[in-house]
């Protein structure tokens, strides 16, 4: 029997299969708020096993892409409130990834043109925000050089997590994903070379976890760890992030406090597939003899690989990202051994109304089209 396809208990959130859609920025929420074409979308892939949304800013602060969809407002909060009905109609169920960029911002984004924020004042090099350029066009920009964030700041922006977690919940969430992966704002403290603090949030690895772990405490306090899941991308090289001494020992240190905390689950994000490098050899095994709770792990997965990484014990759940964009039935796809459409490039970030976004047809509605096509022909 497929293990793929096989039901799933996630902290008492019964999940039909163990297809995971992965979290994937598409910025085509023009206003920052969900609309009526989010609520389709998500809607569509109601059949994996859990969704887990594209990163949603916590403040105006945390946002470094245009036209993504916010969870800090009560007009956000109520275009969520759609999205999760949706879904739910469907049979589906669906976490929302809570998301602080840091440093990886540009101040045409930020609330009065303000730098954006990190752990230390250094630039993210080679990092993009797709902002507004000198020209008052948005495009991709080279992140701003960040300011440190002040000791008795940082609080200040776990609460933030905490009230948009609060809100996701009101919304209709079955959960929260803490977006601590992929060169953002929690890595930016947790890695030594981007974190120079020499306070309570720096230095020591038990000093860079601080922050992350914080977070995960005050939000699971608000809503149960039951329903807080974390991402994080251990020795990831996105965004100007650099390899430095103890990294393994930080990364088995988060699983360590991880491992005691026992969140929902825990995703690791292989960033070999979206331009960064794999983790070491054999590292997944060892984090995952750490940390004994449920773990997702994405990094292009194919049926087949997922269904081997199952097999061999190390993961319970798979995340498959772009599989998605142009396979709202992926799963069923992958049940029946269909064909999986490659969706263009150029639909994967931004847009506006249905085209490269809602668009993509079911199998069964490519076949109805072909028959029709078909019949017409002989006629």
């Amino acid at each position: 029997m497929s293990l793929l396809f096989s039901p799933f208990d996630l902290t008492g959130l019964q999940l039909p299969n163990r297809v995971v859609m992965a979290p994937m920025t598409r910025s085509r929420a023009e206003t920052g708020v969900p609309d009526d074409q989010t609520a389709i979308y998500y809607a569509q892939r109601a059949s994996a096993g859990l969704i887990i949304t594209e990163g949603a800013p916590v403040s105006q602060q945390g946002n470094g892409y245009l036209h993504t969809p916010g969870i800090y407002t009560d007009e956000q909060g109520a275009g969520w409130a759609k999205v999760t009905q949706a879904v739910h109609k469907r049979g589906g169920r669906i976490f929302v990834q809570l998301w602080h960029v840091g440093r990886v911002s540009h101040t045409s984004l930020q609330p009065d043109g303000a730098a954006p924020v990190s752990a230390s004042a250094l630039r993210a090099e080679g990092a993009l925000s797709y902002a507004i350029g000198p020209d008052g066009q948005p495009g991709q920009q080279p992140a701003s050089i960040p300011r440190a964030l002040a000791t008795d700041e940082i609080a200040g922006i776990t609460a933030d997590f905490v009230a948009a977690a609060k809100r996701a919940m009101l919304a209709g969430f079955d959960g929260v994903e803490i977006h601590g992966a992929n060169s953002y704002l929690f890595e930016q403290f947790l890695n030594a070379n981007s974190n120079q603090r020499a306070d309570r949030y720096g230095g020591s690895v038990e000093n860079r976890l601080r922050f992350l772990m914080e977070t995960i405490d005050a939000v699971a306090a608000e809503i149960g760890m039951n329903r807080t899941g974390v991402r994080i991308s251990p020795f990831g090289r996105l965004s100007g992030m650099t390899g430095y001494d103890g990294e393994a020992d930080t990364w088995l240190a988060v699983a360590e406090a991880l491992e005691a905390r026992q969140p929902a689950y825990v995703h690791l994000s292989d960033q070999l597939t979206i331009g960064g490098e794999a983790m070491p050899a054999g590292f997944p095994s060892q984090f995952c003899k750490t940390f004994t709770g449920t773990l997702i792990a994405a990094g292009g997965f194919t049926k087949e690989t997922g269904e081997q990484a199952l097999e061999d014990g190390a993961l319970d759940l798979i995340a498959f990202g772009k599989p998605f964009i142009g396979n709202p039935d992926l799963v069923e796809r992958m049940r029946n051994d269909w064909p999986i459409n490659e969706a263009p490039r150029e639909a994967f970030y931004g847009g506006t109304g249905s085209a490269g976004y809602t668009d993509f047809p079911t199998w069964r509605e490519q076949v109805d089209t072909q028959q029709t096509n078909a019949a017409q022909k002989d006629k």
